[in-house]
């Protein structure tokens, strides 16, 4: 008799006088001559099958499998990924016998912060625009943003972030002034990862908001310029306090130029400053952004992908989730019509 077999019929000779009666599965479907095993096994069977020991499902703990109400050791209290106290599975210790089986360990469904809600898309659903473009946001995190204009940045993007991931499986892209950049801020799809970069970020220094647009819009353009089909529109976020402290202008100037002379579609790219607090100067500041683009940079037919909305900070509107999508919302819009009627122009003036 083989090594194999002698093992197998010394575990099944302990098994039937030490432990009690549960379902035994060695891994392995190996076939033997033995007539005396394959007798034991017959009358283990049948011993089993005409008094069955109490069961329970396991399924509570991820298994498919029905186990008794006892200490074996595959079916401990133990943790599902722990393996056996060896004390019980002494007979299974030959170094030719394979581990015994178990089940991998189910994600916990407690998480610090909720699951991010299922949004279905349907004709009513007013973020369905969201499934065509990637967001990004950019965050101003200069010192003047500390206190209630960071709380309500957090908390407008805890709330935006399942929106958007419910519509695009690559969530949003978060970005800071200052915070160097992080693989942990791409593709963000939950409240509480939103949560836990801010609360690993500390407002402080400057505005270089010009610098943080260029740094993003660069690399963006020179993808549309190679892969122009394939390459997804985007919607970029500003979310500010103040008046930035470089050149804001040039760069989206620039990438407005660019686009117009490779022909990319009015909604291509999108640019939306919303400002929190109600400082003066910010506000005058983004609206000559808004309206005097094209006077800037001295093309009369530049394309408008720029807009900006202040809520106020004393006693005014805040910051919210449904404000910020809704400008986003209106904004794409806006340049859909205008690129409509821009090609209706061209077709009539080319009959």
């Amino acid at each position: 008799m083989s090594l194999h077999t002698t093992t197998f019929t010394s575990y099944l000779h302990n098994h039937n006088h030490n432990t009690p009666r549960s379902r035994f599965s060695s891994g392995r479907n190996q076939q033997t001559t033995e007539m005396g095993l394959t007798d034991r096994l017959k009358r283990s069977l049948s011993r089993r099958s005409s008094n069955p020991p109490e069961q329970k499902s396991a399924s509570s703990r991820g298994s498919t499998f029905l186990s008794p109400q006892s200490n074996n050791p595959f079916t401990s209290g133990s943790p599902p990924t722990r393996r056996p106290d060896t004390n019980n599975t002494a007979s299974l210790s030959s170094a030719h016998d394979p581990p015994p089986a178990y089940t991998a360990a189910q994600p916990s469904a407690s998480t610090q912060y909720p699951a991010a809600p299922i949004v279905t898309s349907t004709a009513d659903d007013a973020y369905t625009f969201l499934e065509s473009f990637d967001t990004i946001f950019v965050i101003d995190d200069s010192g003047s943003m500390a206190g209630r204009g960071w709380r309500e940045t957090a908390e407008a993007l805890k709330l935006i972030t399942p929106i958007c991931a419910s519509h695009d499986a690559d969530g949003i892209d978060i970005y800071f002034l200052n915070h160097p950049d992080s693989p942990f801020h791409k593709n963000v799809t939950s409240a509480g990862t939103v949560a836990e970069i801010f609360q690993s970020v500390r407002p402080s220094g400057a505005t270089p908001t010009g610098q943080k647009l260029h740094k993003i819009l660069t690399p963006y353009l020179r993808k549309y310029q190679e892969r122009p089909d394939s390459t997804k529109p985007i919607n970029v976020i500003v979310i500010t306090d103040g008046v930035p402290t470089d050149d804001v202008e040039s760069p989206l100037v620039a990438v407005a130029k660019k686009l117009d002379k490779l022909e990319a579609p009015a909604w291509q790219v999108g640019v939306q400053f919303f400002q929190v607090g109600n400082d003066r100067e910010a506000r005058e500041h983004l609206k000559k952004l808004d309206d005097e683009m094209r006077e800037i940079s001295g093309v009369s037919d530049l394309r408008d992908m720029v807009d900006t909305v202040a809520f106020q900070g004393d006693g005014g509107a805040a910051l919210t989730h449904t404000g910020v999508l809704k400008v986003v919302c209106g904004s794409i819009n806006r340049r859909l019509d205008r690129n409509s009627k821009e090609l209706h122009r061209g077709g009539l003036r080319g009959d």
